[in-house]
Order: structure tokens, then sequence, then C-alpha cells
């Protein structure tokens, strides 16, 4: 019991990555001209649409690289409970993807110049502690809390891919590249959760829910901080 406690806590204190800084951009200025005349107003920089279309960007970027982030936590607590046990080797094998979508965003939060979720802290502790928690119910659990954070995230790509669609698909072409993939993955992972008896979990539904509306909150909160 001790040691099981010692893989927990050693799991859940590796920390947080330090991710490159990034100055905001600098928005928009103003140059005013003063004369005899009525004062001229000259701006210089985005218009109104550049920013309505670089907040956008930032926005999809910040929450996807949380998404990403929480769902490593999450399948680390997983396989700090289960990893020795015959369900380790399908876990990693999701975890293995998910690193593959976190390094991806890390590298498009530098590209885009976007600043990481001031909650970062928190998903930590708190998606490490969520696939713990699940785990130690025991595979079936483990699997049902994969099969709702994948399907939400999955909800989520596809309203990002509808936006981004809408708005210009030939702008956005490489980023919505990356989150079709990514969607798809997400969707394997949810199905594989399905193939090994997520439903059998106990209190599947209650359970299924209650992580469904915490992922939601957190996509909304991510988004906006």
């Amino acid at each position: 019991m001790g040691r099981a406690a010692g893989v927990l806590l050693g799991g859940l204190c590796s920390g947080i990555k330090r991710l490159p800084r990034v100055q905001a951009g600098a928005g928009l200025q103003y140059c005013l001209q003063v004369n005899r005349t009525p004062v001229r107003q000259c701006s210089f920089g985005n218009s109104t649409n550049d920013d309505d279309e670089r907040a956008l960007l930032d926005r999809i970027i910040r929450v996807d690289h949380a998404g990403e982030y929480g769902a490593n936590r999450i399948y680390a607590g997983q396989m700090a409970v289960l990893g020795r046990s015959s369900a380790g080797p399908i876990i990693q094998h999701m975890w293995d993807q998910e690193k593959d979508h976190l390094k991806k965003f890390n590298e498009l939060m530098v590209a885009h110049r976007v600043r990481p979720t001031v909650l970062l802290p928190f998903w930590n502790v708190a998606g490490f502690a969520l696939g713990a928690a699940t785990a130690l119910l025991g595979k079936k659990g483990a699997m049902a809390c994969t099969v709702a954070v994948e399907a939400t995230i999955s909800d989520h790509y596809n309203n990002q891919i509808r936006t981004l669609m809408e708005r210009d698909p030939e702008k956005y072409r490489s980023l919505l590249e990356t989150i079709k993939k990514f969607r798809d993955e997400e969707m394997e992972h949810h199905d594989t959760g399905l193939e090994q008896d997520a439903e059998q979990a106990p209190a599947y539904f209650i359970l299924k829910n209650l992580i469904q509306v915490g992922c939601r909150t957190a996509v909304y909160l991510s988004e906006r901080l």
C-alpha cells in the first residue's frame, strides 16, 4: 500500500513543464496629427476583422493545448494504478497518442505566440487525480473515464471544425487537418473504452455524466482564462 501511494504521489508531483513565454501582440497603434485642422487619426496594424481572427486562433489553440495536457495527466494517473495490469498496454497506447497531440499543440503555441491557460497547474492535479481515482475502480472504471472524456473532446473538436470551415477552410487548412486527425484518434480511444467493457463500470452513467460536466466546464474556462 505504501509503495502504491508513493507511485501516485510521484506521478502527481511530476510538475508542469515550463512553456516558453510568449509576449502579447502589440495590438492597434494610433498616431494623431494635431494642427489647426481637425484631428486626423492614422491607424496601423491589424483591422478589426484580423483581431477577430487572431482571437479565434488564440482561443482554439489555448483550449486544445489545455485539453491535451489534461488528457495526458489523466492517462498518467491511470498508468500509476494500472500500469502493470493487463490494461497497461492499452492505456499506454492511448497515452502515447495523447503525448503526440500535446507536442503538436506546444509547437502551435510557440509558432502562433499563444499563451497557455492560467489553469494549467489546476489541470495538472485534477487530471492526474481523475485518472487515478477512476483506475482504482478497476479497468472498467478507467475505461469509463476514457469514454466520457474522449466523447467530450471529440464533440469539442467537431465544433471547432465546423467553425473553421465556415470561416475560411483554405486559410485554416493545416489546423483543420491537425484537428481532424486528433478527433479521429480520440474517437478510437472512445471506441476502445467501450470494447473494454466501460459500460460495466460501477454506476457507469452517473460516472460518465459527472466527468463530462467537468470536461465541458474545463473547456469553457480554458478558452477564456
